[in-house]
C-alpha cells in the first residue's frame, strides 16, 4: 500500500487522469491547463512541478511537468505509473533537428528512442533494450495528426543525457549529429527513452510528440512567438491523441 502523497507528488490517485500530457517545463504544463482543459485543477506543485486536471471535449485529461533530463522524467514517470494509477503518459516537448529531412517547425512522433545514457542499467538487462513508443498511442497520433493536416514525421530521435558536448574542432561530417543523422534519427532531445523504459517496466503506455524548435545542422532555431504558435499545434495533436484512444 502506498502511502501519500509520494515524496515528489503531493496527490492521490484520485487526482489525475488516467492519460497525462507530460511537457518538460511547468510553465508549459501551466498554458495547456489554462489554455486548453476545461474546469482545470492544480492537484501538484511540489518542486514548482505545476500538475492539473481538466477535461478536453469532456474526457479527463491532466498534464504535468516532467523537469529536464532523464533522470526527471524517470521519477515523475514511475510514481504516475505504478502509485497513481495513470495509464498513458505523452510527452509533449522540443526537439533540435538532426536530420536533413526534418525542418524547424515540424512535429516528430517519436517511435523510438536511441540513448547516450545508462537509465537502462537499472533494469539489470543482459543486453541493449530498445525503447518504443505505444502502438495505439502511436497510431492514433498519426492518424490525429492527417486529420489535422499537420506536417510531421514519424521515427527515431535521441534521447540524450547531454546539452551541452565537447565537438568544437571536430569536422563537421564526424559531429553527433552528424553521426545519428547518418542512422536516419531526426532530433534530439532530453527524456523519451527513460519514459518509454518505465511505460515498458510498468505494462503502460507512452508516447512522445516533438516540436523541431532549432536545427543542429542548419542553425536555424525559432523565436520565443514563434515557439508558442508551433508548439500550440503539438499540443493540439496530444490532447486529441489524449481523448481517442
Amino acid at each position: 500500500m502506498t502511502n501519500y502523497p509520494t515524496p515528489h507528488i503531493n496527490a492521490t490517485p484520485e487526482d489525475f487522469a488516467k492519460t497525462v500530457l507530460m511537457p518538460g517545463d511547468p510553465l508549459r504544463a501551466k498554458f495547456i491547463a489554462e489554455n486548453f482543459l476545461t474546469d482545470a485543477k492544480l492537484v501538484n506543485n511540489v518542486r514548482g512541478i505545476h500538475g492539473y486536471t481538466g477535461t478536453y471535449k469532456g474526457t479527463p485529461v491532466s498534464v504535468m511537468a516532467s523537469g529536464m533530463g532523464m533522470p526527471s522524467i524517470g521519477i515523475y514517470s514511475y510514481e504516475l505509473f505504478n502509485f497513481f494509477g495513470v495509464d498513458n503518459i505523452i510527452r509533449v516537448g522540443s526537439a533540435g533537428g538532426m536530420n536533413k529531412d526534418i525542418k524547424v517547425r515540424d512535429i516528430i512522433i517519436v517511435q523510438g528512442a536511441c540513448t547516450d545514457s545508462n537509465y537502462a542499467h537499472t533494469f539489470n538487462l543482459p543486453g541493449t533494450f530498445a525503447p518504443i513508443a505505444d502502438f495505439n498511442l502511436l497510431q492514433t497520433a498519426v492518424k490525429k495528426a492527417d486529420e489535422l493536416s499537420l506536417s510531421y514525421s514519424v521515427g527515431n530521435i535521441l534521447s540524450s543525457d547531454v546539452f551541452y558536448n565537447d565537438f568544437e574542432g571536430v569536422p563537421e561530417n564526424m559531429t553527433s549529429s552528424a553521426l545519428w543523422g547518418k542512422m536516419g534519427v531526426l532530433g534530439v532531445e532530453m527524456e523519451a527513452a527513460a519514459l518509454y523504459m518505465n511505460a515498458a517496466r510498468s505494462g503502460k503506455s507512452a508516447l512522445a510528440i516533438l516540436t523541431v524548435s532549432d536545427h543542429l545542422l542548419t542553425g536555424e532555431s525559432l523565436s520565443a512567438e514563434e515557439r508558442q504558435n508551433s508548439f500550440t499545434d503539438m499540443m493540439t495533436l496530444s490532447l486529441e491523441t489524449a481523448v481517442n484512444l
